[in-house]
């Protein structure tokens, strides 16, 4: 038996894998708000600690010395035997360890595998998980932005995916199949690209010393960006105010944009798709990723309608005179969000083998 994990900011996703050679469905899956635990460990013991079902019937056994009655035993559950696992880390991984990004959490590989007695643990950087992932997708898994025209030998893949932060990766081709680079390009500086996007960096320094794209390409960055449009447009709604104010202020922004009930709403997601466009541009540009870029996260799926609408491809290709390159670049849309889960499930099944 194998473990996966992929742990975000919001979110941490554990699944138990009988997994060999091929993609196979989950055993078991759990998820768990991240905010509520001191630890992944503290997570672990209790998705891991064997659970008597309460409706399961009482096992007999059978008569002891001197007794013409069987005995009932309370014997529990044989725990799991777990052969390898990897978690995907929101966070930069150095040497199997890590400090998460969105979370008070130090997790170090080989210390999991002592304290769980497994034989083998991997951290893989949250988008190298997903990138992984990416490559077992099936076709109904994946919205097609873009056809494009890639070319007929490989070249890299990119991989951007907004959702409690920002991640990037690229996968590359070394002649037996592809390989996910970790990185950290979420943290770069943001780079707007007209007066609009200029007043929302403006805006956006105000509150922090640095502006990457994660600030303003995730779900605290759609907030950023309505409180942007809210305070030089001075058209937000009261009623969808109250609504930020008690509830999710991304989901709540993104359904009244979606729905069309709010012109501030549909302003933010316009800016947020074209922003998250070009980036997802940027990306290809830096490392000729003439095979696919690959938009993940959990977001994406959400905003299908409006990430569809045009506004995404026109930030995507308006790379000046690359516009025509940038067209032939194959664009997808990731609507599993448990790719991560899937990839770091296939890193596991490989260091089960070795």
């Amino acid at each position: 038996m194998i473990l996966a994990g992929d742990i975000g900011g919001t979110k941490t996703h554990l699944a138990l894998f009988d997994w060999k050679d091929e993609r196979t469905e989950p055993i078991r899956t759990e998820s768990f708000p991240s905010k509520e635990y001191a630890s992944l460990e503290e997570i672990l013991e209790e998705f891991l600690t064997p659970r008597t079902p309460s409706a399961a019937p009482l096992e007999i056994a059978a008569p002891t010395a001197g007794s013409g009655e069987p005995s009932v035993s309370s014997m529990p559950p044989e725990p799991t035997r777990i052969t390898a696992a990897c978690f995907g880390v929101a966070g930069p991984v150095i040497q199997n360890y890590s400090r998460t990004t969105n979370l008070p959490w130090v997790l170090d590989g080989d210390a999991l595998a002592k304290r769980f007695d497994i034989p083998a643990v991997r951290l893989l950087n949250d988008l190298e998980a997903t990138a992984h992932g990416i490559l077992l997708l099936r076709p109904e898994e994946l919205h097609t932005l873009n056809a494009g025209t890639p070319p007929t030998h490989r070249q890299a893949i990119a991989l951007i995916a907004a959702g409690t932060g920002l991640g990037e990766s690229i996968l590359f081709w070394d002649g037996a199949r592809y390989q996910p680079m970790p990185s950290e390009g979420g943290h770069t500086d943001f780079a707007p690209n007209n007066d609009n996007e200029i007043d929302l960096l403006r805006h956006v320094r105000s509150h922090y010393l640095h502006v990457s794209y994660e600030r303003v390409l995730s779900g605290p960055g759609i907030h950023a960006i309505y409180e942007y449009v809210r305070d030089t447009k001075k058209n937000e709604p009261t009623w969808l105010a109250e609504k930020i104010a008690a509830g999710d202020p991304a989901a709540e922004i993104a359904a009244a944009g979606l729905k069309g009930q709010a012109e501030i709403a549909t302003q933010t997601l316009d800016m947020f798709a074209s922003i998250f466009g070009a980036e997802a541009g940027n990306l290809a540009l830096k490392a000729m990723t003439l095979n696919g870029v690959y938009v993940g996260g959990g977001i994406a799926p959400k905003l299908l309608p409006k990430l569809t609408d045009g506004a995404f491809m026109r930030g995507f290709t308006n790379k000046g005179r690359y516009k025509r390159l940038m067209s032939t670049i194959p664009v997808y849309i990731v609507l599993n969000d448990r790719t991560g889960l899937i990839g770091a499930a296939a890193t596991a099944a490989r260091l089960a083998q070795s």
